[in-house]
């Protein structure tokens, strides 16, 4: 059997920051790290978006295979999806 595991709590910062590195650049690593995960995530779903964006306009144009409400909505999705996704590029250049 292995032994257990107990929590031991630990709050002198000197010892778990490298001696180079102080709170305050650390806290600055720390948010670019962060702002360069949001950026990340946003191209992540601004991909998603253009992705459903070309499902939807092959539905849209899909014909009689489909049902006209169902082309209408997907012909919806797939205009409001574009701008959207420009949006997000516009605002993400901007930062």
């Amino acid at each position: 059997m292995s032994p257990s595991l107990s929590v031991v709590a630990h709050n002198d910062l000197k010892s778990v920051l490298p001696m180079s590195e102080t709170v305050g650049q650390r806290v600055q690593r720390l948010q670019a790290e962060a702002r360069q995960l949001a950026k990340d995530h946003v191209r992540s779903l601004t991909a998603a978006m253009v992705s459903l964006e070309e499902l939807a306009a092959e539905i849209a144009d899909g014909g009689d295979a489909y049902a006209p409400g169902i082309r209408d909505i997907a012909r919806s999705m797939a205009e409001d999806l574009e701008a959207r996704a420009q949006t997000l590029d516009a605002i993400s250049a901007r930062t």
